[in-house]
């Protein structure tokens, strides 16, 4: 019998496969997409001027959320990106703006650097390997995105966008006790709200 892990293990090789070719398909268009959708509905979730908006940057084939980023900066929106801590931590988020520079960050990750002040997020955009339409994803196994989720929530209100190509829709994520829903999720054809 299959544990959760080995089914996500199993999911995780399937979704990367998938992203890899819609990346190479479908990837500066995909961005595009993603970016229109989400302005035009900037009220829905809540995005205004001076709201925060933590977004990350990309890795590998991760759908790229930047072009999207530097829309939100240029209408007033606080950007961020992710900062690793620690192996067992959550992230914290640093402002970022589109001609900032980076620093390398562990497991493939660029930040901004000390310097760039810390900011609490009001919306999340997460990368994601898969997901399905309870709100469940699955990413890429280092549990950081559901710590931070979880943390966040636990300080406030939060909105939990999954960031990612229509193609990677599972029938079901696996999941535990462990794993933070998503409220929306955010593909190059749907914005689609999956948590009340």
């Amino acid at each position: 019998m299959m544990t959760v892990e080995d089914e996500k293990k199993r999911l995780r090789k399937r979704m990367r496969a998938l992203r890899l070719v819609a990346d190479q398909k479908e990837g500066p268009g995909a961005a595009r997409g993603v970016m229109t959708l989400l302005l035009a509905a900037v009220d829905k979730l809540g995005i205004g001027p001076g709201s925060v908006v933590a977004g990350y940057w990309p890795i590998v084939t991760e759908l790229d959320d930047r072009p999207l980023l530097a829309r939100l900066d240029e209408r007033g929106v606080v950007c961020a990106l992710p900062v690793v801590v620690s192996a067992d931590a959550p992230l914290l988020f640093r402002r970022w703006r589109p001609l900032d520079e980076l620093e390398p960050g562990v497991l493939g990750t660029s930040h901004p650097p000390a310097s760039a002040p810390e900011v609490v997020p009001d919306v999340v955009l997460a990368p994601l390997l898969a997901f399905d339409r309870e709100g469940y994803r699955l990413g890429q196994g280092g549990g950081y995105y559901d710590r931070t989720l979880a943390a966040l929530r636990s300080r406030g209100a939060l909105t939990a966008v999954g960031v990612g190509f229509a193609v990677q829709r599972a029938d079901a994520v696996p999941r535990d006790v462990n794993d933070e829903r998503l409220d929306w999720v955010l593909t190059e054809e749907m914005l689609m709200r999956v948590r009340a």
